[in-house]
């Protein structure tokens, strides 16, 4: 997302985000073309519009970029000892899925989608094994717009 002018009711931002929203956040979303198809997911930081990281793309579905999104960021907070944020994801499924600590894709396992398999199970281990430190909140695309993070290509 570019960086525009904030509202001038915000002085937390460089982004025109609604006021119930919180600035000290990461924004992840997903997209895929097609369904299975290539996919990659990203996050963007809501006070400075900066992409936090990007990953893919390779051959999946967009439930499971959201899912991966949702953990990587999480895994990336706890790297970087962040726990005064939270994270933004319009996947109602993807939040789901973290919450249960286990990604119930219908997806089939091919060697194609092996290499995409992998990441879901360390995924699904870093659940297990850690505890999450910041709140997961579902964006409210009806309310307040596109997810900061979306790639713009409905």
């Amino acid at each position: 997302m570019k960086a525009e002018n904030p509202p001038t009711y915000r002085n937390d931002t460089v982004l025109n985000l609604p006021l119930e929203v919180q600035a000290a956040a990461w924004a992840v979303d997903a997209a895929c073309s097609g369904n299975p198809g290539p996919m990659e997911y990203q996050a963007v930081d809501l006070t400075t519009g900066a992409q936090v990281f990007h990953f893919g793309p390779m051959h999946g579905t967009n439930n499971i970029g959201e899912f991966l999104a949702i953990v990587h960021a999480l895994a990336l907070m706890e790297k970087q000892g962040i726990t005064s944020k939270v994270i933004y994801s319009d996947s109602y499924n993807a939040i789901l899925w973290v919450q249960k600590k286990q990604c119930k894709t219908k997806l089939a396992l091919t060697p194609q989608t092996k290499p995409l398999f992998d990441i879901i199970r360390r995924a699904e281990i870093w659940l297990r094994t850690h505890q999450v430190r910041v709140p997961i909140i579902k964006w409210e695309t009806q309310k307040w717009g596109e997810v900061p993070a979306d790639f713009g290509r409905k």
